[in-house]
């Protein structure tokens, strides 16, 4: 029996096509969190950043790819923050290459200098554009959980490798979420079962983007939307249909979280 389900956000609740959660995906939700199934929001977004799920009964969210970990009343599970080192080493790398430096925070994403990447970002998620700042201050004066490089794969590469302490993973070509080396979704999974006292096949994940591998492999069960990339298809346990075609009520239907229509 299934008694938790981690649910990435873009791309898996949310469509890229109607920015919002299909009425299926809701409906079998909360039937599944009727019978005692917890629910668990597993996102490279900000804890703040999910108005579009308000009417999902989530229990908690692993936001910032598992780096911050809170119930849906705001008590932490746990926090892992980057480093000051790891973030100035960051600028010093961005201005060598001229690469976008995010901070991804729940009153917005910040940007060093806006880029055609960032406001890619903002158009493709149907937020608000990226704000130009001092990066070195709000650092200063509310740390940081995750960072985002706008930058291509080759840059990634080179940049990466002098950044041993950290590591970036994708679900969009046109950047990378940076975290603390070790901590993913697959990490924040395990902190909230520890919290709550489940077990390993015991969770189910649904994901389609590069940072919802290592989740999708350490669920119980793994399930792939029929919209995801290569590496979280070959990551799953199971393949279901596309967000924009009840992806996630078939998947729940077929392992028997809720009953068939």
């Amino acid at each position: 029996m299934k008694k938790a389900l981690f649910l990435d956000v873009d791309g898996t609740l949310i469509s890229f096509k109607t920015h919002e959660v299909p009425a299926s995906a809701l409906a079998a939700l909360r039937e599944a969190h009727a019978r005692g199934v917890r629910l668990f929001i597993a996102t490279g977004r900000a804890a703040a950043d999910l108005d579009e799920l308000g009417e999902i009964p989530y229990d908690g969210v692993a936001a910032l790819n598992g780096a911050d970990c809170l119930m849906r009343d705001g008590r932490v599970v746990a926090r892992h923050p980057i480093p000051r080192s790891d973030f100035e080493r960051a600028m010093q790398l961005a201005d060598r290459y001229g690469f976008s430096l995010a901070f991804e925070l729940n009153e917005g994403l910040f940007v060093n200098r806006l880029s055609p990447g960032a406001e890619e970002w903002a158009r493709m998620v149907a937020h608000p554009m990226p704000v130009e700042t001092n990066l070195y201050e709000l650092f200063d004066n509310a740390g940081c959980c995750q960072m985002c490089f706008f930058f291509d794969p080759e840059t990634q590469r080179r940049v990466m490798a002098e950044l041993p302490s950290l590591v970036a993973t994708r679900w969009c070509p046109v950047f990378a979420d940076i975290n603390v080396r070790g901590v993913d979704k697959a990490t924040g999974m395990a902190e909230f079962a520890a919290h709550f006292g489940f077990a390993h096949d015991e969770t189910m994940a649904f994901g389609d983007g590069g940072n919802d591998v290592a989740m999708l492999r350490a669920a119980g069960v793994g399930v792939a939307m029929g919209n995801a990339c290569d590496e979280a298809l070959a990551a799953a346990d199971y393949i279901t249909a596309s967000v924009d075609d009840d992806g996630i009520r078939r998947a729940l239907e077929h392992f028997g979280v809720i009953d068939k229509r």
